[in-house]
């Protein structure tokens, strides 16, 4: 080892290589083949551990020779033929030679000379470059900060010089021109790397055989940039084939069986069940036939217990069996050409990338596809791997190494508050002065040791580099599902991390590697935004994907997406026809899916335009923790009016879209809300018990999700009043008035529930448990006044005296409740101004900031409304025996007869009924119609019959 070291730092890499292949040749000419395989991996053990365990010095010269030697060695081709055969995936943890370590100490790595200057960001933002911050910015402060990115391109070149031999590594490995006397590296490479992936994908539990996240990254990397080298070189040889900036995989690869994907699971569910239900299509599309064995062999867990199985073939999966009906020319029965069922081993060359009449790894091309090739059919299959190692690990470890960049910022903030107290300091507490200048040395120092490793870790994890490859990746992928998309039902075939990846890495791309780097200054940003809104918009509810993890993933990117103006303006930007399929799919009924994820979407969509419904934080935790106002991580409401315009175009148009939508909003309203009320009596009775108790903190959390939820259903409520009120206000529509019977109902409990007094609302709201935080009178008593609002005071004239008769003749309905909202404990008298609010009782009125001086009048002017119409409404009601009022509310009377059988209710208990289930409440006979029922004309019928 220390000779062939010598040898590379002695001369050129011209002479080295001459003298170490001279040797090398000597060495396989006079020893056995055994004698050499020993040596060989032997030497590779060695610069395996030397390049692992060396210390890191300042220029990196330990790595750069011990890496040029691994070079030197692996351009002899015999010799990185064996190595790859034998040594480098099957004994040797060779995803080490691609990680560069960090070092554990500051000193080590002479980063204090490398960067003199030490800085650090003074807010953190991972929405993209804070302008404020560069505003604020000082003369001193801009310089140290150019002094460190000075420091920082140092190391990165230094950093680069070790990258780059890496990659020399991988083109080696990648070689498909050494077929001399045997198989190419690049098959031999293919084989051992499909085995790499499946150890990692399916011995999860196995910790040995795993490769460690961290050199995961670092393999990735040099990974896509030897792949993009070989890429872009075929085209150049071949101009029919494609840049590696257009790179996807074919949908073929995903169903033809010629690339293995072990246990992962696709879109439509399992490998066997997709072969058994799509054979026709895959028949009739793509040409292929499945052998009727490998169906009988999916089903059954031992074709022949009798058989020994061969050991070599069992260590691999076997990729599928097909026939192939080629479409280039008609062939008889006899001519279909039968593909052999080969293990990963197994594989030749021509079986990856075809010949004459076999196409490899891209056999049964659907008619979508174009016939000229990408590129090399390998190289796809590395391609594919990279997409999978980034599902694997790569992604977990991006988010995990952002940890550096946190302790930063929270040091930062912990230096900025000692200098402010250190500032404030009377300077006779010269005991607090000293313990506060320590506390500032500690931090001061901790902060310059966490800037340069800062510096490290963005020069090989965060660089402008590492996200062009991250960023290519969701381009790939995007491209990837869009051809399988076209495929119709074969979509189903394509394993789940594509859309994972997909997901996943636009996700990195905007939260990990800002402030330093920004997502938008990225090649075709916008088009790229557009093009991943598109496929969420269009998947998320697809009914070709049946796992409900994807499913989950893509409905909460599709609702993060909506959280943020410009990819929201990307999802304004997809087609027309797009848009308005997925506000369908929004507003498909709540019932057998998952309606809490749906509700969110739509809230976003409408937040901004309700009333009082402009804040980022909610504001009773402002009051607590008034700094939070500034948090970058709080989102400014952003509405989108385009979409909100689709959703009022499609409850207006389809006759069944609006009354089964909000019948489904109204159920899961008056779910949440009970389950709310039920828990925090269950909580307020343990806080009231004398012995010590403890409540349980997922019970909180499941009564603060059912608070929430029960707060965005109302403000979903909210605007679809706002969007298409004729929903609830036009009875010439059937539904109309049961509809809007059960919002006053709905309204009028909430309201009870939560401004009686002294009640239980008001005691668990007092009691301020964790968890619990988000429970407060405002986010919920705004979102009922939104309503009431748009009913009472915005409407029509005849809209308004609906609403208001149906709120009147609620029985739950007190006037009590609307003063409520406005600080009062009792209606005004008729004619009399407002009195000013209590202080200590919630009120509209406390909240200025947040609710406009229009706002308030508006709910002046609702509340002298009811006030007056519930005057009117008292002197002219009438007294109705108990007999006339309907028997399961006991609030209206009888109103309609059920037939066949005869039995009566109020139509608005009736119709609500109906919406769910057709038996009749009494006797339970199904009921075939519902007529008016009147009892001064039955009556009158019944005498003149006497």
């Amino acid at each position: 080892m220390s000779f062939l070291l010598g040898v590379v730092e002695a001369g050129t890499p011209a002479q080295a290589q001459s003298v170490v292949h001279q040797i090398l040749d000597l060495l396989w000419l006079f020893m056995e083949d055994y004698e050499v395989h020993d040596c060989l991996k032997q030497l590779m053990m060695s610069l395996l551990r030397l390049y692992r365990f060396s210390p890191i010095v300042p220029d990196l010269s330990l790595q750069i020779h011990y890496l040029r030697l691994t070079v030197t060695i692996l351009r002899h081709d015999k010799s990185r033929k064996f190595l790859l055969s034998n040594v480098l995936f099957d004994v040797l943890r060779s995803a080490v030679f691609f990680y560069i370590k960090c070092p554990l100490r500051v000193e080590e790595a002479g980063l204090q000379e490398l960067i003199p200057t030490t800085w650090w960001p003074h807010r953190s933002s991972r929405e993209g470059k804070d302008g404020k911050e560069a505003k604020d910015e000082t003369a001193e402060e801009r310089l140290r900060r150019r002094a460190y990115e000075r420091g920082c391109q140092r190391l990165k070149k230094r950093i680069e010089v070790v990258e780059e031999l890496q990659v020399q590594i991988l083109k080696l490995l990648l070689n498909n021109k050494d077929d001399n006397g045997g198989e190419a590296s690049r098959y031999i490479f293919l084989t051992k790397f499909r085995k790499f992936l499946q150890e990692n994908a399916s011995g999860r539990g196995n910790m040995p055989l795993l490769c460690p996240p961290e050199y995961m990254v670092c393999f990735l990397h040099r990974l896509i940039s030897a792949l993009r080298y070989y890429w872009d070189e075929y085209k150049g040889l071949n101009p029919h084939a494609s840049f590696s900036e257009e790179a996807y995989i074919p949908p073929q690869v995903f169903y033809n069986g010629k690339v293995d994907y072990f246990d992962l699971q696709r879109l439509g569910g399992l490998l066997s069940h997709l072969r058994k239900t799509l054979k026709d299509d895959l028949a009739s599309k793509a040409n292929i036939l499945i052998d009727p064995l490998e169906l009988q062999a999916a089903t059954m867990d031992d074709l022949d217990e009798d058989e020994e199985p061969d050991p070599a073939a069992a260590q691999v999966p076997r990729t599928a069996a097909v026939s192939l009906m080629t479409p280039r020319r008609p062939l008889s029965t006899s001519e279909k050409v039968k593909v052999r069922t080969l293990s990963a081993e197994q594989r030749t060359r021509e079986d990856i990338e075809g010949s004459h009449w076999n196409e490899g790894l891209l056999l049964g091309r659907p008619p979508e596809e174009p016939e000229q090739p990408l590129t090399e059919n390998s190289l796809l299959e590395v391609l594919d791997g990279a997409i999978m190692m980034y599902n694997l690990s790569v992604h977990q470890q991006l988010g995990k190494m952002v940890g550096v960049s946190d302790d930063v910022n929270e040091y930062a903030m912990a230096l900025r508050d000692t200098e402010d107290k250190l500032r404030r300091c009377p300077k006779r507490r010269n005991d607090i002065l000293v313990e506060l200048t320590k506390s500032q040395k500690v931090f001061s120092e901790k902060l310059d040791h966490l800037s340069r490793r800062l510096a490290w870790v963005h020069a090989t994890v965060y660089s402008q580099e590492k996200m062009l490859d991250i960023y290519w990746l969701l381009r790939v992928c995007l491209r990837t599902i869009e051809h399988g998309d076209r495929t119709g039902p074969l979509f189903a075939f394509m394993p789940e991390f594509y859309l994972s990846v997909a997901i996943n890495s636009y996700s990195a791309l905007k939260n990990y590697f800002g402030p330093v780097h920004s997502m938008e200054e990225l090649p075709g940003y916008e088009e790229t935004l557009t093009r991943l809104a598109a496929i969420l918009a269009k998947h998320f509810a697809d009914t070709r994907i049946v796992g409900t993890d994807i499913r989950d993933s893509l409905m909460q990117a599709l609702a993060s997406y909506v959280c943020y103006p410009h990819s929201l303006r990307a999802v304004e930007r997809i087609p027309e026809e797009q848009r308005i399929a997925m506000v369908r799919s929004l507003l498909a009924p709540y019932e057998q899916r998952p309606w809490a994820q749906t509700n969110w979407i739509l809230v976003r969509l409408w937040r901004g335009c309700g009333f009082g419904y402009r804040y980022t934080r909610l504001p009773h935790l402002l009051k607590t923790k008034p700094e939070d106002a500034n948090l970058p991580s709080l989102q400014k409401p952003c509405p989108s009016t385009l979409l909100q315009q689709h959703m009022a175009d499609l409850l207006r148009q389809g006759s069944d879209v609006a009354p089964s939508f909000l019948n489904s909003v109204l159920n899961q309203l008056n779910w949440a809300f009970s389950e709310f009320i039920g828990m925090i009596q269950e909580i307020q009775q343990a806080a009231e018990r004398l012995e010590r108790n403890f409540v349980d903190s997922r019970q909180l959390k499941v009564c603060a999700t059912c608070f929430d939820l029960s707060v965005s259903l109302l403000r979903v409520l909210e605007m679809t009043i706002t969007l298409v009120p004729e929903i609830f206000l036009d009875w010439s529509q059937p539904t109309s008035e049961m509809l809007l019977r059960r919002l006053a109902q709905l309204l009028n409990q909430v309201l009870n529930r939560v401004t009686a007094e002294r009640n239980l609302f008001d005691r668990v709201v007092t009691l301020r448990l964790p968890g619990l935080e988000s429970v407060d009178h405002y986010p919920i008593l705004v979102a009922v006044t939104g309503i009431l609002v748009r009913l009472l005071v915005h409407g029509s004239a005849s809209g308004i005296e609906r609403a208001t008769s149906v709120l009147l003749a609620d029985p739950c309905f007190q006037l009590r409740s609307i003063c409520y909202l406005l600080g009062q404990p009792e209606p005004p008298a008729p004619g009399t101004t407002l009195p000013t609010p209590d202080q200590k009782r919630f009120s509209l009125q406390s909240y200025t900031d947040y609710i406009s001086a229009e706002e308030l009048a508006q709910v002046e002017q609702m509340l002298a409304h009811l006030t007056s119409a519930s005057a009117q409404a008292a002197a002219a009601s009438l007294p109705t025996s108990e007999e006339d009022l309907c028997p399961i509310c006991y609030a209206h009377p009888i109103s309609a007869v059920f037939q066949p059988c005869g039995h009566k209710s109020c139509k608005a208990c009736i119709n609500q009924h109906l919406m769910n289930n057709k038996d009749c409440f009494f006797c339970k006979a199904t009921i075939v119609s519902v007529e008016d029922w009147e009892k001064a004309a039955n009556s009158s019928a019944t005498s003149s019959a006497a």
